[in-house]
């Protein structure tokens, strides 16, 4: 049974972009309030708000970048006053004119390892960051952002390539996806009491972290392998069920005789589109046959639902936002869009 996808409104990006990896990312601007773009060129980070008559969203501010994108990963706050960025040498924190707020310096890493992550907690009153440094183990920082100050740091034993924040509605809890290449992917759990950092793992460090639920209870990840996708408890990491990527039908254009063709796989994209569904996408096993295809999986007792069928062409993976509703983006036209159930 297809889903059909309903398009709710056209948002023009705040900068031109190419592609999935410099598309403008919709974040909630705080616990409650609306979204907000982010998006990332070479020498700044431009934060705009989604106008509610969907005109043009007008910049908000644009934070001049200390270090190239191709240097550094960064995380904008709530209040949209402070934009902290992960260079080579230092996690830094900018004001709206670039000047430097607090600067947290380690051993310069290599050139060839990923720079770790930083990711405000939706309250915005404390910064996690993910550091890699040279001739020390990576460790997990809880930050105040009003002045650097660290107020606790864990190891993660991780060997990174890369890494992103996965913020939980709790401010105390965070989640942590760590890519090691073909290595793996190491899932952390963080909770911060006030006083005692606590990290734990999940999954056998083979797990990519896509989403919380809305309400803070569910996780969505996919395998490493990208062979099923699977809800877990925020709690503890049990397991609710998992949906394999055999469950996912066989392109249309796929041929049935093609030995070489291993059929669909999920992508390292979706999330939850609000607390009983979630949203998946195999588009870059489905690009050699045609156009990708999005799934719906029911969250609770997780089955695949079916496929979105959208009423123009997609090209991207999905963004699903927790409120009901999902973005696409639309490099060719330089555009979000966005969308619900119809």
């Amino acid at each position: 049974m297809s889903l059909t996808a309903r398009l709710l409104r056209t948002v023009p990006a705040p900068l031109p972009f190419k592609g999935v990896a410099d598309a403008p990312v919709p974040r909630r601007s705080g616990p409650g309030k609306g979204w907000r773009l982010t998006q990332r060129a070479d020498a700044e980070v431009v934060v705009a708000d989604i106008a509610p008559d969907g005109a043009a969203p007008v910049p908000v501010v644009r934070f001049p970048a200390p270090w190239p994108s191709a240097e550094a990963s960064y995380a904008v706050s709530p209040a949209a006053d402070l934009a902290v960025f992960t260079g080579p040498d230092a996690v830094r924190a900018v004001d709206r004119t670039g000047a430097v707020v607090w600067e947290i310096r380690h051993p310069a890493r290599p050139a060839w390892r990923g720079g770790g992550s930083v990711g405000f907690a939706v309250d915005g009153r404390t910064l996690w960051a993910h550091v890699v440094a040279a001739g020390r183990a990576e460790e997990w920082l809880v930050i105040d952002p009003a002045d650097g100050t660290v107020l606790a740091r864990a190891e993660t034993g991780t060997d990174s390539a890369g890494s992103e924040h996965v913020p939980h509605p709790d401010p105390g809890q965070m989640g942590l996806s760590v890519g090691e290449g073909q290595d793996g992917a190491p899932l952390r759990w963080g909770r911060w009491d006030g006083r005692t950092l606590t990290v734990d793992s999940y999954g056998a460090d083979d797990l990519v972290l896509l989403g919380v639920s809305p309400g803070g209870g569910l996780l969505l990840t996919v395998g490493h392998d990208q062979d099923a996708v699977t809800v877990h408890r925020a709690a503890d990491g049990s397991v609710v069920g998992a949906v394999p990527a055999e469950a996912v039908p066989a392109h249309p254009g796929a041929d049935p005789a093609d030995e070489d063709d291993f059929g669909p796989c999920f992508d390292y994209a979706g999330g939850f589109v609000d607390e009983h569904t979630a949203l998946v996408s195999t588009v870059d096993s489905d690009d050699e046959h045609g156009p990708g295809r999005h799934w719906l999986v029911a969250a609770d007792s997780p089955a695949l639902t079916g496929p979105v069928d959208y009423p123009l062409a997609i090209s991207d993976y999905p963004v699903p936002l927790g409120d009901g509703t999902w973005c696409t983006a639309s490099p060719e036209d330089g555009v979000l869009r966005l969308w619900t159930l119809g």
